[in-house]
């Protein structure tokens, strides 16, 4: 290993040590159950919230592809939910589609192209289940602030993507190249822009980057609202 590339490893490493981990608040202004859920490489959760109920939890620096979403109509007995359902309360892994995504990276490092930055998203490409805002706790303008998507996607879905309570995404529901992106490049679709016309900010297929994904400084802290 070169000499530079030593150092790049190190000071990569003491960023990592210094940054402070990201809370993340997670809250239901719903007016029904919201069954919250989190998954990330290195464990996930979940969290039963009522009407106006919170759940807060910290998330270490360097964690990424990590996603947050809610579930609805689950049954106590472990049988399951009508959406987002990932087989159990305290989620160990991704849900089932249809359901909203709040996405993040923390503490991002690209030697030359940026430095201890966070990413965040909102993502449909699962689908829609549930109204969601996702960004940081404080604005700091431009990049930096929340985002939300609250569009009646449910009410408006597609016949072809409607599904027991959201709106299913065109890879899940035909399985597809053209919906699914998993070959190299792909661009937006008519079932794609279904979802971007509503919610403009918000992920409609996988490699819908341009006008999808944030950033904050590494350390800020984010809140999930459902029903914002």
């Amino acid at each position: 290993m070169s000499y530079l590339a030593t150092l790049s490893l190190v000071f990569i490493s003491t960023l990592l040590i210094t940054a402070r981990a990201a809370n993340l608040l997670v809250r239901n202004n719903c007016p029904y159950v919201v069954w919250a859920a989190a998954s990330t490489p290195v464990g996930g959760g979940g969290r039963r919230l009522n009407t106006n109920e919170e759940w807060s939890f910290n998330t270490p620096p360097g964690t990424d592809k990590s996603r947050i979403w809610g579930r609805t109509k689950c049954n106590p007995d472990g049988s399951g939910c009508e959406t987002g359902d990932c087989g159990r309360l305290e989620c160990t892994q991704y849900g089932k589609a249809p359901n909203t995504l709040a996405e993040y990276a923390l503490n991002q490092n690209s030697p030359g192209y940026y430095t201890n930055l966070d990413f965040f998203d909102i993502s449909l490409v699962d689908g829609f289940n549930i109204p969601m805002e996702f960004g940081p706790v404080n604005n700091s303008g431009g990049k930096c602030e929340a985002r939300r998507c609250t569009a009646d996607i449910n009410g408006q879905c597609p016949g072809k993507l409607r599904v027991p309570g959201g709106c299913n995404n065109p890879c899940t529901t035909f399985k597809e190249e053209r919906y699914c992106c998993n070959n190299g490049p792909c661009g937006p679709t008519d079932l794609s822009r279904f979802f971007k016309d509503r919610c403009p900010t918000s992920y409609s297929y996988p490699q819908d980057d341009p006008t999808s994904l944030f950033t904050c400084p590494g350390g800020t802290n984010y809140k999930v609202v459902f029903c914002p």
